[in-house]
């Protein structure tokens, strides 16, 4: 059972990232196109309902065009 400071962590992280994503003009399914993630996953991702891997969050990154320090900064 996650630790309720997790699912802090997890939410801000999908945050994060949902802002990023729309300020780069992404939508899920380009994201998740562009990462070869499923688009299920991205929405997962968004909504803090599931901890992704390191590498995960790199393909993520990298099809965002940040580092994944700016997908962690918040």
């Amino acid at each position: 059972m996650p630790y309720y400071r997790d699912k802090i962590l997890l939410k801000k992280f999908g945050e994060n990232l949902r802002e990023l994503r729309t300020s780069k003009k992404f939508t899920q399914e380009e994201l998740a196109f562009e990462a070869d993630l499923d688009i299920t996953q991205v929405g997962r991702i968004e909504r803090g309902t599931v901890n992704t891997s390191l590498c995960v969050m790199q393909r993520i990154a990298k099809a965002l065009n940040v580092s994944i320090s700016k997908l962690t900064d918040f």
